[in-house]
């Protein structure tokens, strides 16, 4: 799975989940989405791997 693919799973994760719970809001899923971006520079800094390397990881669990 590429980063593409990942981020249009997120996309499509973000969308079911405001149309389930209405009052979440635009916001909170941004803030969401920062905080896995935050997530992968940490693993980045610590493994050395590439932002493709550890979401092909991720995706695989």
């Amino acid at each position: 799975m590429n980063l593409d693919q990942l981020e249009g799973k997120f996309k499509e994760g973000k969308g079911k989940l405001k149309q389930k719970y209405a009052e979440i809001t635009d916001d909170d899923l941004q803030y969401s989405e920062g905080k896995f971006e935050e997530m992968i520079g940490k693993l980045q800094a610590k493994t050395g791997k590439t932002k493709e390397e550890l979401t092909d990881e991720i995706s695989k669990l």
